[in-house]
């Protein structure tokens, strides 16, 4: 399955982020699972490249020009798909992905979430948005998501779209079921 990790590319956050994120890029290699990101060798982007690759898996980095131009490009990367803009990239890391996990971050983090999600709720795909809610980083946005829906304003129950996983095992399951429910339809 190719699992897209929508990230912070920043490195002054919380260091437990890092060490999760480790753990997930190397449980990833040894389900044979390709990590699809941003290709920026900064922040939690750097840290599910690198720890995928040393654990003997593969990446595909969707990488903006612009990012290449200031020498911000991942040497961990093994296929590389230049874009020319942050829309390009999303409709790109779509089409290369089978299901989507937002690890801590911020307003890209949210757009490509959002994105993502949006696409769904209108029939585009039925690709899942997994919030990885690392020590909780995540609840403030639940709390809004189920607002919206008690408001009314979202037309189906958003956790149809978008799901939760609160360590590595409660995502590792939600992964293995997005990737037997792409096997029985292939």
């Amino acid at each position: 399955m190719k699992i897209c990790i929508f990230c912070s590319a920043n490195h002054q956050i919380d260091h437990d982020f890092f060490s999760m994120t480790e753990e997930l890029g190397r449980w990833a290699a040894a389900k044979g699972h390709t990590i699809v990101f941003g290709g920026v060798n900064q922040g939690l982007m750097e840290r599910i490249a690198r720890a995928t690759k040393e654990a003997g898996g593969r990446t595909i980095g969707v990488i903006p020009r612009i990012v290449e131009r200031y020498g911000r490009t991942s040497q961990f990367v093994d296929v590389e798909i230049p874009c020319d803009s942050l829309h390009e990239r999303k409709q790109l890391m779509e089409a290369q992905s089978d299901v989507f996990v937002a690890l801590p971050g911020g307003i890209g983090t949210l757009d490509e979430v959002f994105s993502i999600a949006a696409s769904a709720t209108i029939g585009y795909h039925q690709k899942r948005v997994i919030l990885y809610n690392m020590k909780g980083f995540w609840d403030s946005l639940i709390a809004m998501l189920d607002d919206l829906h008690r408001q009314g304003v979202t037309r189906k129950q958003w956790r149809t779209y978008i799901q939760v996983a609160n360590n590595l095992d409660e995502l590792a399951q939600l992964l293995e079921e997005e990737g037997t429910e792409k096997a029985a339809e292939a």
